[in-house]
């Protein structure tokens, strides 16, 4: 169990993630806030179920939120070692 979790990504643009109350594979609240390199047309998203009691992701031009109450928590030790996988995939085949 860890209290909170903070990471920041940069992946066609800049994303900032903070996870409140952790355990196992769950989170209490989690929230993404991103300013994307390319905009698009402003919407909104309200979900529930699918791993999350309550999801609600808002996109406007660049910027955008994404809000998460109770749902499976967000693995981004799981995305770092795709993408470690995927360049050592890309060096293989050029040498």
């Amino acid at each position: 169990m860890s209290l909170i979790k903070f990471n920041h990504r940069e992946d066609f643009g800049h994303d900032w993630y903070i996870q409140i109350i952790n355990i196992k594979r769950f989170s209490l609240l989690q929230i993404s806030i991103s300013w994307n390199d390319y905009p698009s047309w402003p919407y909104l998203q309200i979900k529930s179920g699918t791993g999350d009691v309550l999801n609600v992701l808002f996109w406007a031009y660049k910027f955008g939120i994404d809000i998460t109450i109770l749902g499976r928590s967000w693995c981004w030790d799981y995305l770092e070692n795709i993408e470690v996988d995927e360049k050592e995939e890309d060096v293989q085949h050029t040498s």
